[in-house]
């Protein structure tokens, strides 16, 4: 184990607890013992009092060969307090309607977890190691 992030009292604050590694990851245990990642805790939004993560909703919609890349973010609505905008950048050439994305989860996922928002893309925003910096979209995202 480390001792902290080297000159960032902040980040050590915030990262260990009691003596714990907080590293925001979300997941689950099977009944088996097996862990599983489902997503990261800062990406996590709520819709209708149900915690939707986004990662969840990607990997459906990865299945749309139109898609070269993805990301969900949670965006404010009256009704549900949250609900999901897809970010997406399709295949050179691909055609993909909101409506076909919405079409596409309806039958793969709970009411409370379809998106209710598609925004059309060149590129995803990443940092020099390729992770989509989804605060970056959810600062500059307004529907």
């Amino acid at each position: 184990m480390t001792p902290g992030y080297w000159r960032r009292p902040d980040a050590n604050e915030e990262t260990f607890v009691d003596g714990w590694l907080r590293t925001g990851d979300i997941g689950s245990c099977d009944g088996e013992g097996f862990v599983y990642v489902e997503d990261r805790l800062k990406d996590m939004y709520i819709s209708g009092g149900e915690n939707v993560y986004p990662a969840e909703i990607e990997n459906v919609l990865y299945e749309l060969a139109e898609i070269r890349e993805v990301a969900v973010i949670g965006v404010p609505d009256e009704r549900w307090g949250e609900i999901g905008c897809v970010v997406v950048a399709l295949q050179e050439q691909a055609t993909l309607s909101a409506e076909a994305i919405f079409e596409h989860c309806r039958p793969k996922m709970a009411r409370f977890k379809q998106p209710g928002h598609v925004v059309y893309v060149d590129e995803l925003p990443r940092n020099a190691t390729g992770k989509v910096l989804k605060f970056e979209l959810r600062k500059s995202i307004k529907v």
